[in-house]
This record gives C-alpha cells, structure tokens and sequence, in this order.
C-alpha cells in the first residue's frame, strides 16, 4: 500500500508540473491572439505574466526542465517579456535568458515538433534588437547598432531589410568591409531601395580609396537604373575624377543623337559639362530638357543655381570695393543685379514646381540677397526654417 501510495504521489506531482508547462504554453498562445490589440492591454498583461509564473514553475522542476517544450515556451514567453520592456536594465537579461533557452529548444526538438513556436520567440527575439539597434544608430551608437542588426541578419539571412540595416550601420561604424560584402549581397536582390544601396556601396568604396570599384558599382548601377539621377550623376563625377572627361560627354553626346527627345540625357548632359566648367554648354543642355518637359523640376533647379553663380561672384565681388568708390561699387552691383535678373524667372518657377524644396528656396534667398531685397529674403528663410 505504501509504495502504492507513493508512486501515485509521484505521478501526481508530474501531472502538476505537466500542467504547469501546459498552462504556460496555452496563457502564451492567447497572450498572443491579444497582445496588439490596445483594447485588450490589461488581458494580454495578465497572460503572459501568467505564462511566466507557470514556465518558471516547470522549468525549476527535475522532470520537465529540459523538455524541448519546455525551453520553447520559456523562450517565447522571455522573448515576449524582453519585447515589452522598457527599462534596458530589465529588457537585457530577459533577452538573454529567451535567447539562451530558444537555443536549447532548437537543439532539443529533434523531431521539429516546436519549431512554429520557436520561430514566433525568434521573431520576438529580432524585433527587440531591430528597435534597439534603430535607437542606437539615432543616437550614433553605430557600432552596437552594427551588432543589434547583424543578430536581425543572422536569424533572417535573406531577409533584405535585415541585410540593408546590417550594411547602413556597418558604414556608419567604419567598418567598410563588412559593409561593402552587405551591400554586394543586397544588390543581388529585388531590394526597393538598391539605387540608393548602389549610390552608397560607391561612396564606401571611395571612403576606402578605391576610386576604381567605386566608378565600377556606380556605372553598374546607373546601367541597371537608367532613370536615376543620383546614380547618373555619381558616375559622371567619379568618371571626370578618373580623368574620363572625353568619355563622358562622347557617350552622353552619342545617347542623345539616338535618342533626341530625351529629357534626362540632357539634364546628365547639364550635369557634365557643369563639372567640366563649360557653363555654356551646360544651360543649353538644361534648357533643351526643361523644353522637352516644362515641368522638369530637377532641371530647373540645377539651371537656376547656374545662372545665380556669376551674379553672386559679381556680389561678392562689389563687396570688397572700398567704400570711398561709388560709382565703381554701383557699376559693379548693377552687373550682378543683372546677372540676377536673368536667373530670376527660372528660379521663381522652381519653387513653383516644388514649393517645400530646402534647395529651390535656397535658390530664391540668394537671388533676394543678391537683389538687396531683405524683407524677400528674410520671409524665404522663414520658409526654409518651416521645412524642419
């Protein structure tokens, strides 16, 4: 009778525990129907505080502490708790504690029984280091940002806001090679963003003095994304740095002849002969795009800035006569002014076209300045200052 008795004493206190780990598992599941919803705030609060209480009893306990059950709920439910915290104080080792048991889970769930919920604690898991490296890169922590997103990166290797973040944080932090191999891996891919991707991988390789692979990635890119300025013009300025003068403006020159009515092969052809100098050549090149689209705005801004450079040299200029020289001041500023007055009407329809843009205001402010119109000046600065 005694021995009786005590095996079912045992096999009692087993089913406790059992239940224990079954009552965690089920105050997680609905802790998870509920947690997003702000309604239920106070209920999912209750769950998963629940669900810690019972996962901390069975996995104190002999005889389900190294169930593969049992370090997958206690993963998924410190991965929860990890989430939610706000104080880095209590959210860091409640990180570690889910990381920790999520890895014995995968080790012990050989038949992949658990592996849905072991992904939903990873999930958790990625979340809390994806918001904690974003703050940490805000706050220009760029070397623990670069080790929150590398732990994203390495849960969801092909994930392509995983590797871009990964990539952003490491050329932040300096470490330009393992930046380079992310961005590399990223332009493989249909990531949204890669012509930006493609901008910056040439600006990491340049950062590293390899001018070379620089004009490489951004002639790959600006193939690959013919339509992008940003691209376009990189590879025209990182041609011209490479001594690629003639090359450029054959090639643009060629594109156009074959293709005669398009406005960007102007505007790239703006671009170019501006960083040759050939000013000249450079508006024509902007007035033939902005014929072809009179509402092209990026034309217009860059036209606008051109005609503004030898009024503003002029100014300058007039503003070291001495003062004694009157007439030669007036002469002077009424060179400027002129100069001013032909950049005016293109520099107006610029804000026109973009009313919010920094560069487009700018623009106009200096055209005021350059007038000695301050009242313009000063209500188009407080334009600028709104933008912020």
């Amino acid at each position: 009778m005694i021995t009786g008795v005590m095996g079912l004493v045992l096999t009692t206190a087993a089913f406790a525990q059992k239940g224990e780990l079954n009552n965690a598992q089920d105050e997680y599941g609905k802790y998870t129907v509920i947690r997003r919803e702000p309604a239920m705030a106070a209920q999912a609060t209750t769950n998963i505080n629940n669900a810690k209480a019972s996962i901390d009893k069975a996995a104190a306990n002999p005889k389900t502490a190294t169930l593969a059950q049992t370090y997958t709920i206690k993963g998924d439910v410190y991965a929860a708790l990890a989430l939610r915290e706000t104080d880095p104080a209590a959210s860091v080792p409640l990180f570690a504690t889910a990381e920790d048991a999520l890895k014995k889970a995968k080790e012990t769930d050989t038949k992949g029984e658990f592996k849905k919920l072991i992904d939903e604690g990873m999930l958790d898991l990625v979340q809390y280091k994806l918001n904690e490296g974003i703050k940490n890169y805000q706050t220009q922590k760029y070397n623990a940002a670069y080790d929150d997103f590398l732990f994203y990166r390495n849960v969801r290797p092909d994930d392509t806001s995983a590797i871009y973040y990964t990539g952003l944080a490491a050329a932040a932090a300096q470490k330009y090679d393992d930046a380079i191999e992310n961005y590399k891996k990223l332009v493989t891919t249909n990531y949204s963003r890669n012509p930006d991707v493609y901008a910056d991988l040439s600006l990491i390789y340049l950062q590293k003095k390899d001018t070379l692979s620089a004009l490489k990635i951004a002639t790959e890119g600006a193939d690959k994304y013919p339509g992008n300025n940003k691209l376009a013009k990189r590879e025209i300025e990182l041609n011209l740095q490479a001594g690629n003068k003639t090359k450029v403006l054959e090639k643009l020159e060629k594109a156009i002849a074959n293709d005669p009515k398009n406005k960007t092969l102007y505007y790239y052809g703006g671009l170019a002969y501006s960083k040759t100098k050939d000013m000249t050549k450079a508006e024509a090149m902007y007035r033939k795009a902005i014929e072809i689209d009179p509402s092209y705005f990026e034309a217009y801004l860059n036209l606008g800035a051109l005609l503004l450079q030898p009024g503003s040299q002029a100014y300058n200029a007039a503003q070291k006569i001495d003062v004694n020289k009157q007439k030669e001041y007036d002469a002077a500023m009424a060179k400027a002014s002129a100069y001013f007055e032909v950049a005016k009407p293109v520099v107006l329809k610029t804000v026109e076209l973009d009313p919010k843009s920094y560069d487009a205001l700018y623009n106009l402010k200096v055209y005021y300045i350059g007038t000695k119109n301050m009242a313009e000046a000063t209500a188009t600065q407080k334009r600028i200052d709104a933008l912020k």
